[in-house]
């Protein structure tokens, strides 16, 4: 069984979002790729989809899910689920970091409006 430590779990920083790598195919998983991101306080949301369906269980702050013309407060303890396909963004309209961690299926991949489908480098 390995054991992802977190000298091993690398971190990609994009503006207003840090994200550590946890479980991914590099890293030895198969079937779940998991993440950590913490979005900073006035961080922006991105719209984007899925092609797999995406799980966020926030562990501090508070964020904005913004999805099927809705916005949902995501506050610490939470769980959200967003359906594969579904466009959303998600944003820190605080002045505290909202952190998370994700889980989505080993091969999902991501899109932007307008875009071509990417694997976002966390879950590769």
């Amino acid at each position: 069984m390995p054991l992802i430590t977190t000298p091993m779990s690398p971190v990609f920083e994009l503006p207003f979002l840090s994200v550590t790598g946890l479980a991914a195919p590099s890293r030895g998983a198969q079937e779940t790729c998991v993440w950590r991101l913490t979005l900073a306080p006035g961080a922006p949301g991105t719209v984007h989809s899925m092609d797999r369906e995406e799980i966020f269980v926030a562990f501090a702050g508070r964020a904005t899910v913004a999805i099927d013309g809705q916005e949902i407060d995501l506050n610490a303890g939470d769980a959200f689920i967003v359906p594969a396909g579904e466009l959303f963004s998600l944003a820190n309209p605080g002045s505290e970091p909202f952190s998370a961690v994700a889980l989505a299926p080993v091969g999902g991949r991501a899109t932007l409006p307008g875009g071509e489908p990417f694997s976002p480098p966390w879950t590769e």
